[in-house]
């Protein structure tokens, strides 16, 4: 089952990944480039997260969270990359601000949501 999201920006979607497995994930990161990965909880399950670069709130993208099944446990995260390095805003809602990161190159930034 696919879950709609309301966005203040029109734009389509292909249907959510399957929930990944460990290791099946890729990330893209090195020189000028990080990642961020954005933990939530299980009723966030196919919540698209956005982020932008601070100082400029309509450049944004965005990831699903996803079920991460891994050995001993599931947890559910969106997962942005790539990035470049730089200091982003994580929006809770279309117009409020979660959370301020940054993301460092060749590294992965990780912020746990507020539930």
């Amino acid at each position: 089952m696919t879950q709609q999201h309301t966005h203040p920006h029109p734009h389509t979607h292909a249907p959510l990944p399957d929930p990944s497995r460990e290791g099946s994930v890729v990330l893209e990161i090195g020189g000028t480039l990080g990642a961020l990965i954005i933990h939530a909880g299980p009723t966030d399950d196919g919540l698209e997260i956005e982020v932008s670069p601070t100082g400029d709130d309509t450049l944004r993208t965005h990831a699903a969270v996803r079920p991460r099944h891994l050995a001993d446990r599931t947890t559910y995260c969106a997962v942005i990359s790539p990035l470049p390095e730089g200091d982003y805003t994580i929006w809770r809602t279309a117009d409020s601000p979660e959370a301020a990161c940054t993301v460092r190159g060749g590294q992965v930034t990780e912020h746990h949501r507020l539930t």
